[in-house]
């Protein structure tokens, strides 16, 4: 797959929406928000602030309850961006009904993507069926090393849906990539890597890891309290990225944030 800017310019502009954990139904809530509802409001305040981008990122839990019309209602939610969207499973979602969408005319699972003329884009596939942390499989690391190699000119962006570096909260942290240094070792192995992103946290993050930015991101619906060592949630309001690949290997990303309180969680809640 080949992304290029809709713009005349060098860099590339990219949404990234994460965690947006939909129902089969439009009443459906994960610690009494509904998820639907603030997924649209996400979307229709990306389009209020008239964001720039050239392609849609969406880094896992995309369903909370596995469904076929789950995906269904992802697909239509992001219609009026009018952009193509790369997608990646988190532990909550369900591949065989991913793949019922498929093939769309936005939705792309492609594992990797040439990115204007600078960067490309490496999707792993971190989900371990039936449980919340996350691994990647002998193909998944094959993967990532043979693209790494392949395009060592290329500036690299990685995307999976755990976090590969512990974020300080000790109970996200249990659910963390399982057997990360595979995946740094062959980082290590090459210099074109720059970042990773995921999801999966429900938080912002970004830190530097033997050089190399790691990112997280806000939910579309609720928000988990940073550096908190059991299970708490956080005030704050849904969320997304925008991040821009520019032409010598750097990245200008912000993480901006729905106005109001319209989307608050059940903070007595002990989990999920």
């Amino acid at each position: 797959m080949k992304l290029s800017a809709t713009s005349k310019r060098d860099s590339i502009k990219l949404l990234q929406l994460t965690d947006t954990h939909l129902f089969s139904t439009t009443d459906g809530c994960l610690l009494s928000v509904n998820t639907l509802d603030s997924f649209h409001a996400v979307v229709q305040e990306v389009i209020n602030r008239k964001h720039e981008f050239d392609a849609i990122l969406a880094t896992g839990d995309i369903s909370q309850d596995h469904t076929a019309k789950s995906y269904c209602r992802f697909e239509q939610g992001i219609y009026p961006l009018e952009k193509k969207c790369l997608w990646l499973p988190g532990n909550h979602d369900f591949k065989p009904n991913m793949s019922s969408v498929m093939p769309s005319d936005q939705i792309c699972s492609d594992e990797h993507a040439l990115v204007g003329e600078y960067w490309q884009i490496i999707q792993l596939d971190s989900q371990v069926t039936g449980v919340p942390h996350g691994r990647l499989n002998d193909q998944q690391l094959s993967l990532l090393k043979e693209k790494l190699t392949a395009y060592p000119e290329r500036y690299t962006l990685v995307l999976l849906h755990h976090h590969p570096v512990l974020v300080g909260s000790a109970w996200l942290d249990q659910h963390t990539l399982y057997d990360a240094e595979s995946f740094w070792n062959i980082i290590k192995e090459h210099n074109n890597v720059k970042a990773t992103l995921c999801g999966h946290v429900h938080q912002e993050f970004d830190e530097r890891h033997f050089g190399v930015r790691v990112m997280a991101t806000p939910s579309t619906c609720v928000q988990f309290k940073p550096d908190s060592q059991d299970f708490a949630l956080d005030a704050k309001a849904p969320g997304w990225r925008t991040l821009e690949l520019k032409s010598d290997g750097t990245i200008d990303t912000q993480v901006h944030r729905l106005d109001g309180t319209e989307f608050f969680p059940d903070f007595s809640a002990g989990g999920y």
